[in-house]
């Protein structure tokens, strides 16, 4: 038994593995700074905090000419989706059903890999996470809907990532308008995003949460994904026909390496 209380669940193990692989495959999709930034973890659900290295002088020492300092860590902060599904579609799952309704699965999974991004990417001040953009020290670049510029966009950024003296590869991960314009807007026949493929030597990874782009390092060791609980669904209760869930993780991110990457942003000049 564990705080998931998946055990007390009137689901079958078949209509766990159907709702397990469902919000899996949302995970994957969704899920863009996975793909970008180092991951630390599984720490576990009673993992509350990571080290940072760093302390702080007491200002108050317990004893006359004893100096105390203080350990800082950054905490782990809770996210959690519920969601609801349907008693009478989960027992179809074990009577043989391949179209059981699952959506609401789906849409959290969805909503917890975006606030995770959205953390990562623009930070999120209430649990303590500088992002890649809003911590960034260079830029942002600018960006417009003229797509056919965008390989001077993120040429710039290569730019200042180089003169920053962060090295490669380099990967960009791309708003939904960036991902949009860039396989819509075609030169020489060919589509934009081949000719940005063109200028890193690492992934373009579509990152619905992000807002424009980001240009950044991959080396390692620049951005931290530290994980305690990863992403699990638990059960809370039933009412009538109603299976009550929730899809939860703890974790923090933190921002090493400010200046290994570039914000492309649009109306920026």
């Amino acid at each position: 038994m564990n705080h998931l209380l998946r055990h007390l669940a009137p689901i079958t193990e078949e209509a766990w593995a159907e709702i397990e692989e469902d919000a899996t495959r949302a995970l994957k999709t969704t899920l863009a700074g996975r793909k970008l930034v180092d991951f630390k973890g599984p720490l576990g659900w009673d993992c509350d905090s990571v080290q940072t290295g760093r302390s702080k002088a007491l200002k108050k020492a317990p004893q006359k000419s004893v100096k105390g300092r203080l350990r800082e860590v950054q905490p782990l902060c809770e996210l959690r989706v519920a969601f609801t599904l349907s008693l009478s579609e989960l027992e179809s799952i074990s009577r043989g059903a391949e179209d059981a309704e699952l959506g609401p699965v789906i849409d959290a999974a969805r909503a917890i890999a975006m606030a995770e991004d959205a953390a990562i990417f623009h930070g999120f001040a209430e649990a303590g996470i500088v992002g890649i953009c809003d911590g960034a020290e260079a830029g942002p670049v600018s960006l417009s809907t003229d797509y056919l510029k965008y390989p001077t966009a993120v040429t710039e950024a290569l730019r200042l990532l180089r003169e920053a003296g962060v090295g490669g590869p380099y990967g960009i991960a791309l708003g939904p308008r960036c991902f949009k314009g860039l396989q819509e807007t075609t030169r020489d026949g060919y589509p934009v995003m081949d000719h940005v493929r063109q200028l890193v030597d690492g992934p373009l990874v579509w990152a619905p949460a992000v807002d424009g782009a980001v240009v950044m390092s991959l080396r390692g060791g620049d951005y931290e994904l530290s994980v305690g609980q990863d992403l699990s669904i638990g059960y809370t209760s039933m009412e009538g026909d109603k299976v009550n869930l929730y899809i939860e993780e703890s974790f923090t991110f933190r921002n090493l390496t400010p200046e290994a990457g570039v914000p492309l942003v649009y109306g920026k000049k």
